[in-house]
């Protein structure tokens, strides 16, 4: 078994309404890849959310009372804070630089995702731009998903990527944010191991190990690969969600 992980050559930048189908299948042609059942496309958060319009302009923020307090006992501007807050259901940690939400997608992460590397928009020097992560990524994973398996005939998975950070570890790590059809997670509870024991707790969060490889490939900086083809994944596709990573609230034990 192996599992062959191929950055797409040749993406351009991507601006507003364009669409990504078309754009990664062009890639894939370039690339001489012939796409086969259970091939996956892992995307970077950044590329669908430019697609999407989720660009947003510092300049057209209007901070609120709440903002500017807690933009004071972090030290972020208040713009930012004020992003902070209409993106997420719930502030959970802050401390100077750092902001930690429930992001209104359900998920843990700091600053609500919202990230200035790699983000450019029209304008003077004063305009600032952050982008957004994607409204619904699962929705957004789906429709490209069945726009790729109508252009290449074959089944396909398709997940969407972004880098967060841990409670436990130091360091960012790819994680997903949006899937169609690979299973996000994959419970082995009653299979056997070598020895023939049982297992009795192991699941597997096949989507995230997925996106951690996917974005070793991607990079963090100027790489310029933010589509990656994925072949040999392990485990079969199937209808699958966001929602199946989140660990409920009452089981969380960082909370």
């Amino acid at each position: 078994m192996a599992l062959i992980l191929t950055p797409l050559p040749g993406m351009p930048s991507v601006r507003v309404g364009d669409d990504l189908s078309e754009l990664i299948w062009q890639a894939v042609q370039r690339a001489g890849i012939s796409l086969q059942d259970g091939d996956i496309f892992v995307l970077a958060q950044k590329i669908v959310s430019k697609a999407e319009g989720r660009q947003v302009n510092l300049t057209s923020i209007v901070p609120s009372e709440e903002a500017r307090q807690l933009a004071l006992a972090t030290g972020k501007d208040p713009r930012l804070v004020e992003l902070n807050l209409q993106e997420s259901s719930e502030i959970l940690r802050t401390r100077p630089g750092t902001i930690i939400v429930e992001h209104r997608l359900g998920f843990v992460c700091a600053n609500a995702g919202i990230d200035h590397s790699n983000v450019a928009g029209e304008g003077n020097a004063d305009e600032e731009y952050v982008l957004l992560l994607p409204i619904n990524p699962d929705a957004s994973a789906r429709q490209l998903r069945t726009q790729l398996e109508q252009v290449s005939g074959v089944r396909l998975g398709v997940m969407i990527i972004d880098s967060h950070g841990r409670a436990w570890r130091l360091g960012t790590v790819g994680i997903a944010i949006g899937l169609a059809g690979v299973p996000g997670v994959v419970d082995l509870r009653g299979r056997n191991d070598l020895y023939g024991y049982q297992l009795r707790i192991t699941e597997v969060g096949a989507a995230d190990e997925l996106a951690a490889a996917a974005s070793l490939m991607m990079g963090q900086a100027a790489e310029g690969t933010p589509v990656i083809h994925v072949r040999g994944f392990p485990y079969p596709l199937r209808e699958s969600s966001l929602s199946e990573l989140l660990r409920p609230k009452q089981e969380d034990l960082f909370r």
